[in-house]
């Protein structure tokens, strides 16, 4: 059964985002996907970029989380997921996760995932041939809008993180 949540992508490449950030721009890009995602807003990503920390080489997960919750406040909930279960319970309960690719600081400088350095928003799932097909959208390249992407989690899982940002039940 294939699983896929309704979401609207955003590119890191978009003019609005001042270009020098953009090569970098792919985890405030995630944000603020999801985010809007969940509050039916736009964010400025120039701004999320600097608040949250990312540096040209990009944004560390620890900061993510950190400077996330502090913006968030108690509005979400934002914490690793512990396994590819919670994950899958996360997406058939209608809630995109930020799904890093890491072969840098995971140690895996040789593997060949399908990026070495990348947040992007997960969407969906299926179990199909023996592995899991994520359904990630890529945030898109220099000349093309964000597009869904298939990706296997059996040749990408030793490089990736998953973290759940999950709205809090409302006041």
């Amino acid at each position: 059964m294939k699983t896929m949540i309704p979401f609207k992508g955003l590119s890191q490449y978009e003019a609005s985002i001042d270009s020098k950030k953009q090569g970098s721009a792919c985890g405030p890009v995630t944000a603020a996907a999801i985010l809007g995602h969940h509050e039916k807003t736009v964010y400025g990503i120039n701004e999320l970029y600097h608040l949250l920390g990312t540096t040209p080489i990009g944004l560390f997960t620890w900061r993510l989380l950190k400077n996330l919750r502090r913006l968030a406040g108690h509005h979400y909930t934002i914490k690793k997921a512990r396994n590819i279960d919670e994950v899958k319970n996360e997406l058939l309960a209608g809630r995109p996760l930020a799904m890093k690719f890491d072969c840098y600081f995971s140690f895996r400088w040789f593997s060949k995932p399908a990026y070495k350095y990348h947040w992007v928003p997960l969407i969906g799932f299926e179990e199909k041939d023996g592995d899991l097909i994520l359904y990630i959208h890529d945030n898109g390249q220099k000349n093309r809008p964000s597009k869904v992407r298939a990706i296997s989690y059996r040749k990408n899982q030793k490089v990736l993180t998953f973290v759940k940002i999950v709205p809090t039940q409302k006041d």
